[in-house]
């Protein structure tokens, strides 16, 4: 079960702390920056909270008329039948309560936070493992400018300003995004000539952008952080994100919250969207004048139909970019330990799909050519016709026990091998249950551990 981080104005607003030992004291800390009116309730109460005047503390017993006009509740005391009827009773009055160590009672958590200023990070994981919680927190704070609360007041003020002095909305989110990047880099407020630099730049920006263009990014094959970094940037600035199945969906988290996110998903089977209403839909999307992205799995001219793509866009006078990704040709066998080059071994390689439109059988036409190449063979989306393709090479001349392999990898970097000859790696894959996609490797190479 997950838990929303709702950010809650507290300020001023009645909390009660039941418990007066060090529990209770760790709460106060985290909650006094945010200036709400605590109480404190117990038969017992530390020294160092009795001392302080920024809260309440009533050394007693916890009564039910305690409870009246609270925003929230914690129960921190050492009774646990205590805590409980805390909990009960919150639950039947409507009042968000927080129970230590006690997730199942709580209807809310105390996330790890981090506070510099206007900025507030709270990091939860649902009561699984607060040590990872408090371990990412402080990676988060090592993260942060030193001068962010300055940063964040100079930001807050920028807004009021901006709001006055750029009428137009995409160029005044356009300059008010690139200050943000530009004080986080410089680790400070910008100087005044730096904002009207800034300004400038932006307008600029903002009159090319309504032409539209589309960039057409290989997100590479596997884990999100293959990708490379161009097309990383190019999905942070993207306006419109169009994307296909084979990628890593934690890409996705890197697009602005404004970007709209368009599935168009393509595989064996399973067409969700034909290719000439993709053309249309990136078309239109640059026509509305905005910046697209077109993310692909693997790279996007090697059977990835990018150029298809590009020559529609072209059409249309379009500006089109294009952002090379890694292949699965190369990226899938190698995360296997399989080279498709080696030295004295194999010195050429061969990318071929492993299925055409054309053929009778949909298997490529030159099988006999290939079977007389001396190099790597690597079939692409090939898996449903794996024991053709393995009979037709040996029909024509490859060995029966030429080493075969296929490599099935996932995004979270893990691969599955099926290794074999063309005699038998038909019949292993078979037996392994191994679905798609996956890449077929055929050669010297495919031997190799």
């Amino acid at each position: 079960m997950g838990y929303f981080p709702f950010f809650i104005d507290i300020k001023e607003r009645n909390g009660l702390i039941i418990g007066g030992g060090r529990i209770a004291a760790h709460k106060v800390e985290k909650l006094l920056p945010f200036e709400p009116r605590l109480m404190v309730v117990a038969p017992d109460i530390l020294p160092e909270l009795l001392e302080r005047r920024d809260i309440i503390c009533h050394q007693r017993t916890f009564s039910k008329e305690d409870l009246s006009e609270m925003m929230f509740v914690i129960a921190a005391s050492d009774d646990i039948s205590l805590n409980s009827k805390v909990a009960e009773m919150c639950m039947e009055r409507g009042i968000p309560v927080n129970v230590v160590d006690n997730r199942e009672e709580c209807s809310f958590l105390f996330p790890a936070l981090v506070k510099e200023g206007k900025l507030t990070v709270g990091i939860s994981t649902g009561g699984a493992s607060p040590q990872i919680a408090s371990e990412l927190r402080s990676q988060v704070a090592q993260e942060l400018p030193c001068g962010m609360e300055q940063i964040l007041d100079y930001l807050f003020q920028l807004r009021k300003e901006a709001k006055m002095k750029i009428g137009e909305d995409q160029a005044r989110s356009a300059f008010l995004k690139k200050a943000a990047m530009l004080c986080m880099e410089k680790n400070r407020p910008l100087l005044r000539e730096e904002e009207e630099a800034l300004h400038h730049e932006c307008n600029t920006e903002v009159q090319s952008d309504l032409i539209g263009c589309v960039t057409v990014v290989g997100a590479g094959c596997g884990a999100y952080d293959l990708i490379t970094v161009r097309g990383m940037n190019a999905v942070r600035k993207a306006q419109v994100l169009v994307y296909d199945d084979l990628i890593d969906r934690r890409l996705l988290d890197f697009a602005a919250e404004s970007c709209e996110r368009l599935y168009v998903g393509k595989r064996s089977g399973k067409h969700s969207m034909p290719q000439e209403e993709i053309n249309r839909l990136l078309i239109e999307k640059a026509k509305q004048g905005k910046r697209v992205v077109r993310l692909k799995g693997g790279d996007p001219f090697v059977f990835g139909r990018g150029k298809e793509e590009v020559q529609a866009l072209t059409r249309e006078g379009i500006e089109v970019q294009v952002v090379p990704g890694i292949s699965s040709a190369i990226g899938v066998p190698s995360a296997a330990g399989i080279p498709v080059t080696h030295r004295e071994l194999s010195e050429s390689f061969h990318v071929i799909t492993g299925h055409t439109a054309r053929g009778q059988d949909s298997l490529p036409e030159d099988m006999e050519q290939l079977a007389s190449l001396h190099g790597t063979l690597v079939f692409l989306m090939g898996l449903g016709h794996l024991e053709e393709i393995a009979e037709r090479l040996v029909r024509y001349g490859k060995e029966p026990d030429t080493p075969a392999a296929v490599v099935h990898g996932s995004f979270d970097g893990n691969v599955r091998t099926v290794r074999g000859t063309l005699r038998t790696i038909s019949e292993r894959v078979r037996a392994s249950g191994m679905e798609a996609p996956a890449v077929i490797v055929v050669g010297e190479t495919a031997g190799m551990k």
